[in-house]
């Protein structure tokens, strides 16, 4: 460790294989919480290149559990976190509104880091027991529209850093890492991003891997489709740039979309979105983010189309049934 630390202090960057090996060193819990806190650190001062990343995900993927669920169509609903925003569970609700609308959710996802509530944190919440048994994941992925993947139970490295990551309390490059990492290795995926820089690179590796992408950021930071600003969302045909009036949306401000100060907090405005009792820019955020993921899934809709589906999935409350569903078979 220290001779990487040394190299990376001097602006030199890994090659993919030193990556790879560093990854499977922390997986291996060769490394104490100093070495940890440095390595992640230096991240935090430049940009990661794609050498690394797919270095550092593939060492992951390496040595995680694998879950096989067939050729099911499914698609992951993701944010890298790390923006700062302190939202509530976007992209969780939006899974269950996906599910809402007859199509499966392979969820990927963690506690908090930078945030206050993340999709494990939601989910326990609501009395959610975490599994790696493969026969109950597949039967909450064909009753309920979604299995969960917590992400601890399938990769050891993302389990041997959650103590330090927590301690920091900013985001890592294990940000980068989530969304990449998945155990199943969905083909379609919903991807949100803090930044443009990110967004193009995770669009390489997409088109690399063959998986259907969409990419999303909005322009204030946000690491999904917040309806604060104008976003960019990248697909295999290209890049475009969205405003959220042209799309028929109002404009929605940080403290609308804020997950307050506690899970509890949080999980409350998750659940009000389910019922169909948020406010107008809760609300519209989660839907937004469900039509470009069913979109994704099913690219010969419209995003008009996708949005409708989306907003009955809700009204009809099929999205909460799924939930309820989930929740029962997991609990």
């Amino acid at each position: 460790m220290k001779s990487l630390l040394y190299k990376m202090f001097e602006q030199g960057s890994l090659s993919h294989d030193e990556a790879r090996d560093v990854l499977l060193r922390i997986a291996d819990g060769a490394y104490n919480d100093c070495q940890l806190s440095a390595f992640m650190t230096v991240f935090l001062m430049r940009s990661i290149t794609i050498d690394e990343l797919t270095g550092f995900r593939d060492a992951i993927l390496e040595r995680r559990l694998p879950v096989d669920f067939g050729s099911v169509e499914a698609i992951d609903i993701v944010g890298t976190g790390g923006d700062g925003k302190n939202t509530f569970n976007i992209s969780t609700a939006s899974c269950f509104v996906v599910a809402g609308t007859g199509r499966k959710v392979v969820k990927h996802g963690n506690y908090g880091a930078s945030s206050v509530s993340g999709a494990s944190n939601v989910l326990e919440q609501h009395g959610v027991k975490f599994t790696a048994d493969t026969d109950r994941l597949q039967k909450s992925l064909e009753e309920a529209g979604v299995c969960y993947l917590h992400a601890p139970f399938f990769s050891p490295a993302l389990k041997s850093v959650g103590p330090v990551r927590k301690q920091l309390g900013v985001r890592t490059f294990f940000n980068m890492l989530g969304p990449l990492v998945n155990p199943v290795q969905p083909r379609h995926q919903l991807l949100g991003v803090y930044n443009l820089k990110l967004m193009r690179l995770y669009g390489y590796i997409a088109q690399r891997e063959g998986v259907e992408c969409t990419v999303v950021h909005s322009l204030d930071g946000y690491d999904e489709v917040s309806l604060t600003s104008p976003f960019k969302v990248f697909t295999a045909h290209g890049e475009r740039l969205y405003t959220p009036e042209e799309l028929g949306w109002r404009r929605a401000s940080q403290e609308e979309l804020s997950g307050g100060d506690t899970v509890a907090e949080a999980s409350a405005i998750f659940d009000r979105v389910l019922e169909g009792k948020a406010t107008e820019a809760q609300e519209n955020c989660v839907i937004a983010n469900s039509a470009f993921a069913i979109q994704t899934l099913d690219p010969t809709l419209s995003l008009a189309d996708a949005r409708a589906e989306a907003e009955e999935s809700i009204r009809s409350g099929a999205a909460l049934k799924r939930f309820r569903k989930f929740v029962e078979l997991n609990s």
